[in-house]
């Protein structure tokens, strides 16, 4: 088949529809997707229509209140992140190329506070072993528990299990810590030395816009005994959660770190005891991993068993960084 036929055959792939088709399926809320593409919502809608059209398939489920994902749209969004995410990588590199550059580049997903105190250490680890690579970190939302490795835009990632195993999935846990309630500094639960899920149940949560497993994970259900869950908000950033717990839409489960690194006075941590811990691990894909892919783990792996994060353990052996620095020259 000649490429220059495949614009013919396949307008439906118009990446700026698939773009905006993203927006929508990762807010779930045409409002809020109009918003960020900076768009009119009338629009957005006509242009989503027009790319089921162009598919013939139903992408989302639409109601006055609600916007669901269908099966063939699930699909849709991994596949976009994915072809959306090459697109970015050509582009760039055909700049690159166009003007002289070459660049050894690592992009690094991360959410919320990575992987705590360990990250500025193995951040700077192996800068110092490999100054020629270009590091980059790229935040992500709780859309992606996959951090940007489903679509490619992530080479190496900090992720928080549970993630519904993939073919392609490469995954090894760093630390263990436990898990805190998040509460406002005002609420009855903020006096309290420590809660069980069971005092909770009544409550509302602030829920992360997740796929259903990592969602559930975030808000115990595994320890509710079969109790149903009130959902006071949904949220798609540690930002966005707090600022609802603050307007005191609920409450939320979080890994205990994140005191340290979002604390404010208007907020209180309080122990869970009857949860189990969450871990951090590095993530990558098994199907592309390159040397400097594996280099970075080696240096997390190595920085994990030398440095401790408060309150937490570590999963791994002891393991030097001269070890590291003696298999990238050796």
């Amino acid at each position: 088949m000649a490429l220059s036929n495949l614009g013919n055959m396949y307008p439906q792939l118009d990446l700026r529809l698939l773009s905006y088709f993203v927006a929508v399926a990762e807010e779930l809320h045409f409002g809020r997707a109009a918003a960020r593409l900076h768009i009119a919502q009338p629009s957005l809608s006509v242009q989503i229509r027009k790319l089921e059209q162009n598919l013939g398939a139903v992408l989302l489920l639409r109601s006055s209140r609600h916007v669901e994902l269908t099966p063939a749209g699930q699909i849709l969004l991994d596949e976009s992140r994915r072809l959306l995410a090459n697109a970015e990588r050509a582009i760039n590199l055909t700049r690159e190329a166009a003007h002289g550059i070459s660049t050894r580049k690592l992009v690094i997903g991360f959410q919320g506070n990575a992987a705590a105190e360990l990250t500025p250490h193995i951040l700077s680890t192996f800068q110092s072993l490999y100054p020629d690579m270009q590091v980059q970190m790229h935040s992500h939302d709780f859309s992606d528990p996959y951090v940007g490795l489903a679509d490619g835009s992530s080479d190496v990632a900090f992720v928080r299990p549970p993630l519904l195993m993939q073919d392609w999935l490469g995954m090894e846990t760093l630390f263990v810590e436990p898990r805190v309630m998040v509460v406002s500094a005002n609420h009855p639960l903020a006096q309290l030395p420590e809660v069980s899920v069971q005092q909770v149940t009544n409550e509302f949560f602030v829920a992360r816009k997740a796929p259903e497993n990592w969602r559930n994970y975030w808000l115990a259900t595994e320890s509710r005994q079969g109790e149903p869950v009130r959902v006071g908000a949904d949220v798609a950033t540690v930002d966005e959660c707090f600022e609802a717990i603050l307007a005191e839409r609920g409450v939320a489960f979080s890994q205990a770190s994140t005191q340290r690194f979002y604390s404010r006075p208007s907020l209180a941590f309080v122990p869970v005891t009857d949860i189990p811990p969450t871990a951090l691990s590095i993530a990558w894909r098994t199907d592309v991993a390159s040397k400097a892919v594996r280099d970075f783990i080696d240096t997390a792996r190595a920085v994990a068993s030398l440095h401790t994060v408060p309150g937490a353990w570590s999963t791994r052996p002891h393991n030097s960084i001269t070890d590291v620095a003696h298999r990238t020259t050796g």
